[in-house]
């Protein structure tokens, strides 16, 4: 993967290509029985009918880490996908409800309409067919590239008689920035938000391009002959590319691609399968049913819609949490860790660039920005406070599955100085116990750096200062400190890997420091339950939260504590909901379960926690009770079409907040696994 970008605004090409003709061949003969053996259709839900820019829509499918998407018509009379859904445009915008819309004409001028419909989504492309007595049209949408998706329209005679039809692809921009201005033989487009510029262009001579305004063009082809149980093949390709990338050679895979489209859709379903199968082989055994199939391919697909390469501020592919929320068209620290976890066990070069991404935001000291952006003309990178410290968690994991030293060479270090960041930084009273805080001495920062922004556990903090751009919640928090103690024991695994053994004993030693505080000061054993406390250490704040079992999940917490907190999960009044380990026990006054973001609400990477915390005290049973009722009592989940959610009403099991979430995707691709330890 590229690495190094200049720093600049995004450049948007569109480019449109009627690359082929191919008369009475069709080199897709066996692509439909291969896919009915290896792919699920339809986990996600795409049919949409957009009727303006900001129209909410339903969800895009997108691949190779491309900044647009596109879906599944709902007027069945339109033939073609419905956008594109640009994620370069602003923080993402319909361009077109259309803007590659084939129409047939039989040759007495009528319109060639359809008696059915068949639509299908895969998480290697889109397939949709159209049926009437005489013609049948198979249309499919791959990307070829992060910059460009071919179009295939399959036109076959299956009448008795030869068969004459006029073809028309045409199409309309709604968005008021963007405009096509008609230069020679092709179409500029012109970006008046982003100062990009692009193309429409065609390159067959078969084809008769036409541009009456600024908004809407055409392309007539040469009448089509087709005999009785012949095809014809079109074949054209959209483009959004940024000026970081090379167009000319953008321009040559197009033409390779074009000419070998079923290679093309054979090499996009075997990665996805490659890609399943790194998670069917761990499951069959314990969960082989079609359901749980949908839910692997429904995780994966997920991740893939929120893929972006390197583009402006981001010099590194990674994922964003979710394209379908406008705010969140960027990168997040924790979130970056979380996916990372689960990229390394199907991708663990996507799982380095996830990392890597946050870290060419880390300063001279060890801080690292909270979330980046592409472009921060449309919102600023946050660097009022950072999050939890999980980075060296997700650095093992993918080095866990590939075994690269060189990756854990070039971590490390950085590793070392974000790690002793939050004591330099967040530690108040210098007892070597952290808290949260913020850069700019405001609380919600502070809140916000503790990634549980609302929790009720905040509502009576207070800041005090340390130091200039230093400040820290008058409160000492036991998943921070729990969250420390797991990096030093992974940062002392890959000082022995990397032959640092002196710093690996001061880890070792400091870790067992930190373990015997954190029972000690965290712990109540009255409620058995672990909770913040006072700076002072001495009073506990008296919320049962999901903070409460991250000891177990690091494994700080004594055998006997464990037990006790295990005790508090199981119990039906306070965290074996419906759908649960929630983020407030339901028995609080606050709990707030619909809408109270992390007041009530099941957070499905919080759960993970909870469920391996459960496992690493021998409480398999329990687990397994957990597990079961997350996967089959979280809203659409194992059903095909609804999106995974960013978290979940645990008395209900709504859905709730962001759609197409994915690290409630990443971590359920892990709690299906369990092989954190």
């Amino acid at each position: 993967m590229c690495r190094t970008y200049l720093k600049i605004f995004p450049t948007l090409f569109i480019h449109v290509v009627a690359l082929m003709l191919v008369t009475g061949c069709n080199n897709d003969s066996d692509s439909s029985v291969y896919l009915q053996n290896t792919q699920i259709p339809n986990v996600l839900n795409y049919a949409s009918n957009p009727q303006h820019p900001k129209d909410k829509g339903s969800l895009v499918f997108s691949d190779q880490g491309a900044w647009f998407g596109y879906g599944l018509s709902l007027d069945k009379k339109r033939t073609g996908f419905t956008g594109p859904f640009l994620m370069t445009q602003e923080n993402g915008l319909w361009c077109s409800s259309m803007l590659g819309e084939l129409k047939l004409f039989f040759d007495d001028g009528a319109q060639v309409y359809w008696d059915s419909v068949l639509q299908y989504s895969y998480n290697s492309h889109l397939d949709q067919s159209y049926y009437n007595s005489k013609v049948d049209l198979n249309q499919r949408l791959v990307y070829s590239s992060p910059h460009s998706v071919l179009h295939i329209s399959t036109i076959k005679n299956i009448s008795s008689l030869p068969l004459t039809l006029n073809a028309v692809i045409e199409g309309t921009i709604f968005l008021d920035d963007i405009i096509l201005k008609r230069s020679g033989d092709a179409l500029e487009v012109i970006s008046g938000k982003s100062s990009a510029k692009g193309y429409l262009k065609f390159y067959n001579d078969k084809v008769k391009v036409n541009a009456p305004n600024n908004s809407t063009y055409s392309a007539q082809f040469l009448p089509l002959i087709i005999e009785p149980g012949n095809t014809e093949t079109i074949i054209f390709s959209q483009s959004f590319i940024f000026p970081e990338y090379e167009f000319d050679h953008e321009l040559a895979n197009l033409m390779v691609a074009a000419n070998n489209y079923d290679s093309l859709i054979h090499r996009r379903v075997s990665e996805k399968v490659k890609e399943y199968g790194v998670f069917e082989s761990e499951l069959m055994d314990k969960f082989n049913d079609v359901e749980y199939k949908k839910l692997i391919c429904k995780c994966l697909l997920t991740l893939q819609n929120n893929w972006r390469i390197p583009s402006g501020e981001l010099k590194h592919s990674g994922l964003f949490p979710s394209y379908h929320y406008k705010w969140f068209h960027g990168f997040w620290a924790w979130d970056s860790w979380k996916h990372a976890v689960a990229l390394a066990e199907f991708n663990p070069e996507l799982a380095k660039e996830q990392i890597r991404v946050m870290y060419d935001f880390m300063d001279k000291d060890g801080f690292i920005a909270d979330c980046i952006y592409r472009d921060t003309t449309i919102e600023n990178h946050n660097y009022r406070n950072t999050k939890p410290p999980l980075s060296g968690w997700a650095v093992w994991k993918v080095y866990g599955n590939d075994n690269d030293t060189s990756f854990l060479q070039e971590m490390y270090p950085k590793l070392l100085k974000q790690h002793y960041w939050w004591y330099k930084y967040r530690d108040y009273d210098n007892d070597s116990i952290c808290e949260y805080g913020s850069t700019d001495g405001s609380l919600i920062a502070a809140k916000w750096e503790s990634g549980m922004d609302n929790a009720v556990r905040f509502d009576n903090s207070q800041l005090l200062k340390s130091k200039d751009n230093a400040y820290s919640l008058n409160q000492e928090s036991v998943d921070l400190n729990s969250y420390l103690y797991a990096e030093k024991v992974y940062l002392r695994k890959m000082a022995k890997v990397l032959g640092e053994n002196d710093v690996a004993n001061i880890l070792a030693d400091e870790a067992e420091i930190l373990k015997y505080k954190i029972r000690n000061q965290f712990y109540s054993d009255e409620k058995s339950w672990y909770y913040d406390t006072s700076i002072d250490g001495d009073t506990i704040i008296n919320v049962m939260g999901c903070e409460g079992w991250i000891p177990l999940w690091a494994g700080v917490a004594t055998k006997a504590q464990a037990s006790n907190v295990v005790e508090n999960m199981m119990n039906d009044s306070k965290f074996n909901t419906k759908v649960p380990l929630q983020t407030l026990s339901a028995d609080h006054p606050k709990f707030k379960p619909d809408g109270g973001y992390w007041r009530g609400p099941t957070w499905i990477d919080q759960a993970y926690f909870g469920v391996i915390g459960m496992r690493n005290y021998g409480y398999d049973d329990e687990a397994d009770t957990i597990v079961f009722k997350l996967i089959n009592n979280a809203e659409g989940l194992l059903e095909s079409g609804p999106s995974i959610r960013e978290n979940y009403n645990p008395l209900t099991g709504e859905g709730l907040e962001s759609h197409n979430f994915s690290w409630s995707a990443a971590h359920y691709l892990l709690i299906l696994t369990d092989n954190e330890k």
